[in-house]
């Protein structure tokens, strides 16, 4: 392991691999779960368990996030709960391989999302990925000429999980990584209790589900999302969005290997296109120009000590 491996990128790209095979892993466990307990219940649940343990173990590190760190995390938890709302909704509609290659769509969505919200050009390569990816969807999803509501809560997920990319790849290195990490999934155990309330709050109903429960909150969450906000502070947003595109990659391969699933040409053929238009959108894409980063303090105190400030010239290490 080399030495400065708190700061290194290509360490951040291998662990994000990791937390992508996590995130794909976890849509059987979800749909199993969820097809024994409210959806609502199930995210309530696994994010109040997250947020609960996350800061059990290091309770200090909400201490000087500060205004602006509350109101950043809340935003990027909207977002994410959002996104995890609409995709789980979405997985009682739809089959897990497809489930997964649409969810996959943000990686084509985070370009278009930066460019409306941060004024980020998009080439002409973006524009032919973005209707590569419109054909590859339409193959997986389209039934006739009419769009399931899985599919549809999916893209919705899909947009939800963009925006929370391009807000993390703009405030990341600007505070403290677990922090930051501790309080998007306090923010989204929030809008699932929310949300759960009105019907009554449910736990799980026999000990396979706590198991999905633990497993999601734990290793698909916790242990997920303080890895991502981490690397997202050392690399691009576009860098992490390249490795993300692996997430349905190992969706598919897990919903073959575990769950039995056979997959169709229609799926097949639709993921391909919907995987070359994520690759397409990203290995072409130019990277992040080089502009200053805001930080509270040159030497940013995250639960990896000090980590540096993203620097564009990494983008060619």
């Amino acid at each position: 392991m080399p030495k400065n491996w708190k700061s290194s990128s290509r360490l951040a790209l291998a662990a994000l691999i990791g937390v992508t095979a996590a995130w794909g892993a976890t849509f059987i466990v979800v749909q199993d779960a969820v097809s024994r307990m409210s959806v609502m219940d199930f995210l309530a649940v696994r994010f109040s368990l997250a947020a609960l343990v996350m800061i059990a173990l290091r309770p200090a590190s909400l201490r000087g996030m500060g205004f602006q760190g509350y109101k950043r995390a809340g935003t990027l938890g909207l977002a994410l709960g959002l996104g995890y709302i609409t995709q789980t909704y979405g997985l009682q509609h739809a089959s897990v391989a497809v489930s997964g290659f649409i969810t996959g769509m943000f990686v084509v969505l985070t370009p278009v999302a930066s460019w409306l919200l941060l004024k980020h050009k998009i080439g002409s390569n973006v524009l032919w990925a973005v209707a590569l990816a419109t054909v590859g969807l339409a193959i997986l999803s389209l039934n006739g000429w009419s769009v399931g509501i899985g599919e549809l809560l999916t893209f919705l997920c899909a947009i939800f999980f963009a925006l929370h990319i391009v807000g993390l790849g703009e405030w990341s290195s600007k505070h403290d990584v677990y922090g930051l990490a501790v309080l998007q999934i306090s923010f989204v155990a929030g809008i699932s209790l929310a949300a759960a309330l009105p019907g009554g709050i449910t736990l799980p109903p026999d000990a396979g589900v706590w198991a999905a429960v633990v497993i999601t909150a734990l290793i698909a969450t916790a242990f997920a999302f303080v890895i991502q906000t981490w690397a997202q502070s050392l690399v691009s947003a576009t860098r992490a969005a390249v490795v993300m595109t692996m997430e349905p990659v190992f969706a598919g391969f897990f919903a073959v290997a575990l769950a039995g699933n056979r997959l169709s040409a229609r799926i097949i053929i639709g993921g391909i296109l919907v995987l070359a238009a994520m690759l397409l959108t990203e290995l072409k894409s130019s990277p992040r120009s080089n502009r200053s980063i805001e930080t509270k303090d040159p030497n940013i105190v995250t639960g990896f000590e000090a980590v540096k400030p993203y620097r564009a010239e990494e983008e060619n290490a």
